[in-house]
């Protein structure tokens, strides 16, 4: 069973390296500006994350039997550092080494991600600041009559419009 978890975990690896690739290839995407190509990546990220959460549930499924096994008792939520934890010598190293290995190659996903994140908002900002420059500006004064002086209701001022004086 220990070597089906090393196993998954080193899987597990593999394919956060390989969401890596697409992360960074968004990155150059997104730079460019190209939305079809963008498109087609965020769907390759999708079946990648099937996979990944596919192999996951494995993963958990297989630490909480080996630490039922090796602890004798049966705990709902079981991390790999409590495995490690009633694992001895080269099992535990073994282990310890693949959790070094998968927690790496998710860190660096983590970081291009939100890096693309961050492309992604200048992106968005730029687009709106484009749009603003091209879109006519509301008028602050409008010349034409206004809603209440169309109802009757005239301003209460004081002053006389040019109509209103007496003949």
């Amino acid at each position: 069973m220990m070597n089906q978890l090393i196993t998954i975990m080193g899987n597990l690896e593999r394919l956060h390296r390989s969401l890596l690739k697409v992360a960074l290839e968004k990155t150059s995407v997104i730079k460019s500006n190209e939305v079809l190509a963008l498109d087609a990546l965020l769907k390759e990220e999708q079946s990648h994350l099937a996979a990944i959460v596919q192999l996951d549930g494995a993963r958990e499924q297989l630490v909480h039997q080996l630490y039922a096994e090796r602890s004798g008792k049966r705990v709902a939520d079981v991390t790999i550092s409590m495995l490690l934890d009633v694992l001895e010598g080269a099992e535990r190293e073994q282990l310890e080494k693949s959790r070094d290995i998968l927690i790496e190659a998710v860190q660096d996903l983590k970081y291009q991600n939100d890096l693309n994140q961050q492309l992604t908002f200048q992106s968005l900002q730029f687009i709106n600041l484009s749009l603003d420059m091209v879109r006519p500006a509301p008028p602050s004064h409008s010349m034409n009559y206004s809603k209440n002086e169309v109802q009757g209701i005239r301003p209460s001022t004081g002053a006389k419009g040019a109509f209103d004086t007496q003949a």
